[in-house]
């Protein structure tokens, strides 16, 4: 009898491609995924990994038991939905993602209602760059996420995942208190055509939109910095390091010595949770998406109309 989740560890190592990132993965030690491997193989009776230099790959025998391995495992997700939506109730562990102004702004107010209402549903976040999230949720290792659009660039959306708006958040332009635009009622991008940039780390969603918005605008941009987290890109333009795009969700206190410019053609994120379209009939879903829905009404700039969709 062949064990599900050495079923689950061999499909992990087929999509991530080596053992740390298949362990990374699944949340367990490397040696976890080697004795779940080594099991596995007892159980067949074949070698279903071999060494390649300093990494593995997969044996004739292990790609084919990989691929029934993925669609056993889709089944039983299949089957879990079908059984809590009959139950009705949300149960059992629910993994959600969103990077970290989302997480900050959406989530303690989401997952304290989700506590309240769903006292048998157990909430687990990580923190995460939109692409990443969305790699996540297609491959099972999240049940959703929130991730984001630019008012000018989309994030690309997989086929076989729905989605529910959440909410737009205007973004503004954060520059040092003794920066010569600090007094101006509004700004345009091209303003900053000679300053150096605070962005993201390089190969983020949100980096690339930067530097894609700015060439747009006529300026090629001079990033001499770069943090994930909004907090640390403040504390660089207060030490008069540059100058960064500040969204306003989760952006709590600014630090002395910044000065916030709305931009002139408004800058906004569009934010909205996606999930695998088979995991849709789960009550858990629902009620995560439900909260995190009521969050985003809460802020400022909410969206007012907009049901689940299929990405376009």
């Amino acid at each position: 009898m062949l064990n599900l989740e050495r079923l689950r560890t061999l499909d992990a190592l087929a999509r991530h491609g080596s053992v740390s990132a298949a362990a990374e993965g699944l949340h367990v030690t490397t040696s976890a995924v080697s004795q779940a491997m080594a099991k596995l193989e007892r159980e067949v009776g074949q070698q279903l990994v071999a060494k390649r230099g300093r990494g593995i790959r997969l044996t004739d025998a292990g790609r084919l038991l990989a691929d029934h391995a993925a669609r056993i495992i889709s089944q039983v997700e299949i089957a879990q939905a079908d059984v809590e939506a009959r139950r009705g109730e949300p149960v059992g562990e629910l993994r959600m993602g969103a990077f970290p102004t989302a997480l900050r702004g959406l989530f303690p107010a989401a997952l304290r209602t989700l506590r309240a209402e769903h006292p048998e549903l157990r909430a687990q976040t990580q923190e995460l760059d939109p692409a990443v999230s969305i790699e996540a949720v297609v491959r099972g290792d999240l049940d959703l996420a929130v991730v984001l659009d630019w008012h000018n660039k989309r994030m690309p959306v997989p086929a076989g995942l729905l989605r529910a708006p959440l909410l737009d958040d205007t973004a503004d332009v954060a520059v040092p208190a003794s920066h010569p635009l600090a007094g101006r009622e509004a700004v345009t991008l091209a303003d900053f055509a000679q300053d150096e940039w605070v962005s993201w780390p390089e190969g983020q969603f949100c980096h690339e939109w930067l530097l894609f918005t700015l060439r747009g605008e006529g300026v090629e941009p001079r990033i001499s910095h770069r943090a994930e987290e909004h907090h640390t890109q403040l504390a660089l333009v207060a030490a008069g390091l540059g100058v960064c795009v500040a969204p306003r969700l989760g952006r709590g206190p600014l630090p002395a010595g910044v000065r916030l410019l709305p931009v002139r053609d408004t800058v906004r994120r569009h934010l909205y949770v996606v999930w695998r379209a088979d995991a849709d009939r789960r009550p858990s879903i629902r009620a995560a998406v439900e909260a995190l829905r009521a969050a985003a009404a809460r802020q400022v700039e909410p969206l007012v109309a907009g049901g689940d969709e299929r990405p376009q």
